[in-house]
C-alpha cells in the first residue's frame, strides 16, 4: 500500500504543470519529471485513511492479510496489521527515509538499518526501500518521455527514470507508465544491468472518496516466476484530520490504534 508502499512514495519545490501543457512540451525533461510528481502528488494527497487487503502469493502457498494505514503528505506513513490474529499489532512507521517496524510478539521497535532495506516487507515482494523512497525517484533521477501509449480515451506517458551518477539508487533504470490524469498505471523496475527484476500494475480502478484511484494492485517478481504480492484498496478517505503525533514510536506500538 501502499507500495509506492507499497509500492511503495516527492513533493513541495515545483510548482506542477497541468498536464494539458506537459503534452504539449513532451521533450522536456522537467516536464516529465513534473507528470511523475504529478502522479505522487495524486497518490497521496495532503492526508490519507485506508483500509487495504494484501494478498502474498506463491505457487505453493497463498497469504492474505488487512492492514489500515495513515498517510501524511509524502514523507510520512504508519500501517498496522489487523489480521489474521498472529499478524495483528504488526506496525511499520516512515519518517522521512527512516523505517521502524514494531512486532508485539517481543514488544520492541525496531529501526531498519541500511543493509536490510533491500529485505522483504513482511514477507511480500516489496521491500522497506519500497517503503522509503518516495523521494528519491524525482531527486536522484533525470527523466525522459518515451512514445506514449493510450488506455481507453486516456493518454498514457510512457517514462524512463535513470538514476543519476553517484546517487544512492539500487536500481539501473525505471519505467513508470501514468495516465493523463495522473493515474499510476505500471512501474518497472531494472538492476544494473538493464534486466527486468519487478514490476507493479494497476489492475483495476475505484471511486475512493470520490477520487479515481487504483483498486487492486499487483507487483510481480521477474525472477521466481509465479510469485506476486496484491494489494486490495477496501475504503480511502482523503484530507482527513489525523492525531497528533501520530508518526511517532509512541503510536506504532499503540494496540489501540485501530
Amino acid at each position: 500500500m501502499k507500495i509506492w508502499n507499497s509500492y511503495l512514495l516527492i513533493f513541495f519545490l515545483i510548482v506542477i504543470q497541468p498536464l494539458s501543457c506537459l503534452a504539449q512540451d513532451s521533450s522536456s525533461s522537467r516536464s516529465a519529471s513534473a507528470v511523475v510528481r504529478s502522479a505522487i502528488e495524486y497518490w497521496r494527497s495532503d492526508t490519507s485513511i485506508a483500509i487495504a487487503t494484501m494478498v502474498v502469493h506463491r505457487p505453493a502457498w497463498e497469504r492474505t492479510m488487512k492492514m489500515k494505514s495513515w498517510t501524511e503528505g509524502t514523507n510520512r506513513s504508519l500501517i498496522k496489521f489487523l489480521e489474521p490474529a498472529k499478524d495483528a499489532g504488526s506496525a511499520s512507521l516512515k519518517d522521512d527515509a527512516t523505517i521502524w517496524t514494531f512486532s508485539p510478539k517481543i514488544n520492541r521497535a525496531i529501526k531498519i538499518p541500511a543493509s536490510m532495506m533491500s529485505q522483504s516487507w513482511m514477507g511480500s515482494d516489496f521491500s522497506y526501500n519500497d517503503l522509503a523512497r518516495d523521494d528519491d525517484i524525482l531527486e536522484y533521477y533525470t527523466h525522459r518521455f518515451l512514445p506514449e501509449q493510450t488506455e481507453g480515451n486516456h493518454k498514457v506517458f510512457v517514462i524512463e527514470a535513470i538514476p543519476d551518477e553517484d546517487s544512492p539508487i539500487v536500481w539501473g533504470k525505471e519505467i513508470l507508465k501514468i495516465r493523463d490524469d495522473s493515474l499510476l498505471l505500471a512501474h518497472e523496475f531494472y538492476d544494473q544491468d538493464l534486466i527486468l527484476v519487478k514490476r507493479l500494475e494497476t489492475l483495476s480502478t475505484g471511486i475512493f472518496d470520490g477520487k479515481v484511484f487504483p483498486k487492486k494492485m499487483r507487483m510481480y517478481s521477474e525472477e521466481r516466476q509465479g510469485e506476486w504480492t496484491e494489494i486490495i484498496h477496501n475504503e480511502i478517505r482523503f484530507q482527513v484530520t489525523l492525531p497528533k503525533n501520530l508518526f511517532t514510536l509512541s503510536y506504532l506500538k499503540n494496540p489501540r490504534l485501530f
